[in-house]
């Protein structure tokens, strides 16, 4: 069983910045970031494979957003420049056995830590 506990939300002017931490416990392969407000679906944002560090993003935050790890601390950040009010989401901290895009792959989830971005 993996736990995972996100961190690091907040309320920030657009332009601005955040940095996001899932601390996980259990091991993991593939750890990711998902996003979601209300009427919407789940929405992935990025994603780390855990041993190599390979990184994938989703267009919309790509060149905006940074994912990470400590792999020491078995941590995972999400950095997050240049933020926009559409950015305004509960952020999901995800571990998953076969990565990729899905929501569905991801077989454990944080509790979620909500970001807010003001226009």
């Amino acid at each position: 069983q993996v736990m995972l506990v996100e961190s690091g939300g907040g309320l920030v002017q657009a332009g601005g910045s955040l940095r996001l931490s899932c601390a996980a416990s259990g091991r993991t392969v593939t750890m990711g970031w998902f996003r979601q407000v209300p009427g919407k679906e789940r929405e992935f944002v990025a994603s780390i494979r855990w041993s190599t560090a390979v990184t994938n993003y989703a267009d919309s935050v790509k060149g905006r957003f940074t994912i990470s790890r400590d792999y020491a601390k078995n941590t995972m950040y999400l950095q997050m420049n240049s933020l926009k009010p559409e950015d305004t989401a509960v952020y999901y901290c995800a571990a998953s056995v076969v990565g990729g895009t899905l929501p569905d792959a991801y077989n454990y989830w944080g509790q979620g830590t909500q970001v807010t971005v003001s226009s």
